[in-house]
């Protein structure tokens, strides 16, 4: 053999090594326990953006990933099997918080809320939403400094935060933050923290970040956009909204930016329908639920994001998808018709306007950072005031039992209405 062809065919086996080498040790970590929330692709088909383990990162996309604060790279540490799923990102993704208060008065956070925050670089969402209960008001024993307190915690452990972040906050004001509860005289029975929440939001120093489109009653009631999303936001820290505000809600979904966006979104803290137990009631839920149902889907709002149930559950009904956002704060309740235990949540929800679904949601239990999947969950909820489906599960997909159940439940009304 001539000395050339023996140092190619020695060069040929180096390079050949090597690559198997590096190929063992590229190859993913195996999959965390849990299976993903998306009812738009099987759990078995999808394939990982990335995944964090123990022993950092592993994947293909390693050079584009920024390097994460040590916290962040402790918690995700902490995961199922020391990991944590990340989602495959789409073309706009949202981290939707909810429900972050613990007691009255109280100027601290859940463990819960400081992992929430702290794990945003590991997401890396273009916003963050919060379906209200930022602090913990609605007592009439507290002080305007109590207030104020409550206030200045929240902005330093989780509005500053995300600011320095640079990540736009856009919410809703819950019955903790601004109730709009009404009393005998009509008038509202926490006008104190109404103010003081107008106060906050209103000062300069604590800009949300979002691009307003109309703020002329911000907080309570206003609109912003992302992108090709519209976002409108309305007062639903009670379950009544004054006539002349609906006007302004329909006067704004059929306005030419709201029609003009491929997506419209809507914020409210009460839900239109009830998920959770204990909240199974009236004043619980936003009163005339079909009719404003109705609306929104005469402006084809696409997803309803609300709180206050303290319960995750992943609705539609007729046309509008419905997201009944979980909580971070105290306080977790089970779901009617359901025995798995009350759980922390948050939901990370990509959206692609190429799908037709427009939306895939990934859910955590933040106190394990396990996923959520929707198999977990009952295919459909009959509360007080109607019935929502599991938004993976269609009306006619419910077997004459279930259809029974619910009809007897609503009284021989038609199931599902």
């Amino acid at each position: 053999m001539s000395w050339r062809r023996f140092v190619l065919f020695l060069g040929l086996g180096i390079l050949l090594t090597l690559g198997l080498a590096w190929g063992c040790q590229s190859r993913p970590a195996a999959l965390p326990t849990g299976q993903s929330s998306s009812n738009e692709t099987p759990s078995s088909a999808i394939k990982l953006d990335r995944i964090i383990s123990l022993n950092g990162f592993h994947t293909e996309s390693t050079a584009t990933l920024p390097s994460l604060p040590p916290q962040t790279q402790a918690i995700l540490a902490s995961g199922p099997q020391g990991q944590v799923f990340s989602p495959p990102r789409q073309a706009i993704r949202l981290a939707v918080i909810s429900d972050l208060n613990s007691a009255y008065g109280s100027t601290t956070y859940e463990p819960e809320v400081r992992k929430a925050i702290q794990l945003m670089p590991f997401w890396q969402p273009d916003l963050v939403l919060c379906s209200g209960d930022m602090v913990a008001g609605q007592s009439p024993s507290l002080s305007k400094q109590q207030i104020e307190a409550m206030w200045a915690a929240f902005d330093q452990q989780v509005a500053k935060p995300l600011r320095d972040a640079k990540l736009p906050y856009g919410f809703t004001l819950g019955n903790h933050d601004a109730s709009s509860a009404l009393g005998a005289k009509k008038t509202y029975l926490f006008q104190q923290e109404r103010d003081l929440a107008a106060a906050y939001w209103n000062d300069p120093a604590h800009d949300p970040g979002v691009d307003f489109i109309d703020r002329q009653d911000f907080p309570f009631y206003y609109s912003f956009k992302y992108k090709d999303i519209f976002f409108l936001v309305w007062d639903g820290s009670s379950n009544h909204i004054p006539p002349e505000k609906l006007a302004w809600v329909e006067k704004t979904l059929a306005s030419p930016e709201a029609q003009g966006a491929k997506m419209r979104i809507l914020l409210g803290h009460l839900p239109l329908y009830a998920v959770a137990v204990k909240r199974n009631k009236p004043g619980e839920v936003m009163e005339n639920a079909d009719q404003l149902r109705a609306l929104l889907e005469k402006y084809r709002v696409h997803t309803y994001i609300s709180g206050h149930q303290h319960a995750y559950y992943p609705a539609h009904r007729g046309q509008l998808q419905l997201l009944h956002t979980g909580l971070l704060g105290s306080g977790p309740r089970q779901l009617l018709d359901s025995q798995l235990p009350p759980r922390k949540t948050l939901t990370i929800l990509d959206v692609n306007f190429q799908n037709p679904d427009l939306t895939t949601y990934t859910t955590y239990d933040m106190k394990t950072l396990g996923l959520i999947d929707y198999g977990q969950l009952p295919r459909f909820i009959v509360g007080h005031n109607g019935i929502v489906l599991r938004r993976d599960i269609e009306p006619e997909e419910l077997t004459p039992p279930e259809r029974a159940r619910c009809e007897t439940r609503l009284g021989q009304r038609p199931c599902p209405v």
